[in-house]
């Protein structure tokens, strides 16, 4: 199955939202049933639920503790797959519609779970599986962006002019995939104070890691890594043999793929090479504390403070109306793509990822051009206006990047609208979607998409939290 598919049908048992038993006695009429049976679930937590009994009993708004039960869990329902292999503890974690495990999504759905882990241990062991699962992924094929359970399986672009390998889905080079597990790694042993997970096999991973992001400064040549598809779509390959646009070597990281999956016009993409900034300073922090590593730890920051100099110097730009902003893409020659696309990381989501302070000056300039008609991929309808991207197409916008557009505001009036947009345009089902139209939010894409639900969820914690009075 293809991320671009319009999954838009009614009938939720493909999908793993089968209807089920919520915990009020008597579900209201029009909130239907449609978190999955608690017999069914793939992965439970006490501490979750606990969060989820919690809201429900704070929050008055039927609407919203109906929309955070049935998206909150939705990764832990429906997309988690947990076992002991030899020992210790191994997880798969799928999108929802497709059964991979991306290195990012896997990341980000089981991120908003960080805070209960020191009250659950199941779910502790649970996310230390997914930490060993994407090392193996990482040493397997750095290069690649998802994956199967099944080692030997042999994905189904078998045509892809790349070298694939059996326990590959996917072979899109894209920045984040490496940035992600180590964003996830750092702040579990944070929270924890768990080294368990961080022995010589994840070391291999951070050497292999910075070992992928030196190469692809392409310094000397274009590397090693190449992809082309014969697809009707442009943005599904790259050009020029597979190796992508030209660049300059000026210290910035090529990303041949966005989060999207979408190819790169430019190949250095600067919220990618931001977010590697920040996590190669957190590898560099963590292989100085566990391994006592002064070597690799320099090489770690010494690529992070290049990368951030050439950030400064080849991706602010003066625009004529948001002043100085930072390019969504450039090449170091001059050539730039200004816009911002939905999916994470993108330039909206920068302090939400750590990698630059919600008052940066360039990153608020940044966050006004995004938000506004001059971002090409910003659409404005009747029933919504927020960030989109070339993935789906024209007038979609992505709950995620509502979701983010909260995360980054401190207005009570923008918070509360993203709130309720959200609320407004998930088409009656219950759970948040990949896009929907600006117009109209029947005509969605993906119908089971975790990430998005969870992150939402995850959303509706923070201003339960911080904010209580915006969800009245």
């Amino acid at each position: 199955m293809k991320r671009r598919t319009f999954i838009q049908n009614t009938t939720l048992l493909s999908t793993g939202v089968l209807a089920g038993k919520l915990s009020l006695a008597t579900p209201l009429p029009d909130f239907p049933i449609v978190r999955i049976a608690a017999a069914k679930r793939n992965f439970k937590s006490k501490a979750v639920d606990a969060a989820i009994a919690e809201f429900k009993l704070k929050v008055k708004n039927p609407e919203l503790t109906w929309l955070f039960e049935n998206c909150f869990p939705n990764t832990l329902d429906t997309t988690v797959f947990y076992a002991e292999v030899d020992g210790k503890p191994d997880t798969y974690v799928i999108t929802g519609d497709i059964d991979a495990m991306w290195l990012r999504d896997s990341s980000a759905q089981v991120w908003p779970y960080l805070q209960f882990m020191n009250e659950d241990k199941p779910l502790k062991q649970m996310i230390a599986g997914l930490i060993h699962g994407q090392t193996r992924c990482i040493l397997k094929d750095a290069y690649a962006n998802a994956f199967y359970k099944d080692d030997k399986k042999v994905g189904e672009w078998k045509n892809d002019r790349t070298n694939m390998t059996p326990g590959v889905h996917e072979r899109k080079w894209e920045l984040d995939s490496l940035c992600y597990p180590i964003r996830l790694g750092y702040h579990y042993w944070k929270k924890t104070g768990d080294t368990s997970p961080f022995g010589e096999q994840w070391k291999n991973g951070i050497v292999r890691t910075l070992e992928v992001m030196k190469e692809q400064q392409r310094k000397n040549n274009t590397g090693s890594y190449h992809f082309q598809r014969e697809t009707l779509y442009p943005h599904d390959t790259q050009s020029m043999n597979g190796y992508g646009a030209p660049v300059n070597p000026v210290g910035l990281i090529c990303s041949s793929f966005r989060p999207s999956d979408d190819a790169t016009t430019f190949p250095f993409l600067i919220p990618s090479n931001f977010f590697a900034v920040n996590s190669l300073k957190q590898a560099a922090e963590m292989v100085t504390a566990m391994g006592n590593d002064a070597s690799l730890a320099k090489q770690l920051t010494d690529l992070a403070d290049e990368v951030m100099a050439a950030i400064q110097k080849y991706a602010v730009i003066d625009h004529p109306k948001h002043g100085k902003i930072y390019a969504f893409e450039v090449d170091g020659f001059g050539g730039m793509a200004i816009m911002d696309d939905s999916n994470v990381p993108n330039l909206l989501s920068l302090p939400y990822l750590g990698a630059v302070p919600l008052n940066d000056t360039v990153y608020q300039n940044t966050r006004n051009f995004v938000l506004s008609a001059d971002n090409p991929y910003f659409f404005k309808g009747t029933a919504a206006e927020g960030v989109g991207g070339p993935h789906v197409g024209t007038d979609m916008i992505w709950p995620m990047s509502l979701v983010m557009r909260g995360f980054t505001s401190t207005s009570d009036e923008e918070i509360r609208y993203c709130i309720n947009t959200l609320r407004n345009t998930h088409a009656g089902k219950g759970f948040m979607h990949e896009s929907f139209h600006k117009n109209d939010p029947k005509k969605f894409t993906r119908s089971w998409f975790a990430w998005a639900n969870t992150l939402f969820g995850q959303f509706l914690w923070k201003v339960y939290k911080e904010r209580p009075h915006l969800l009245a």
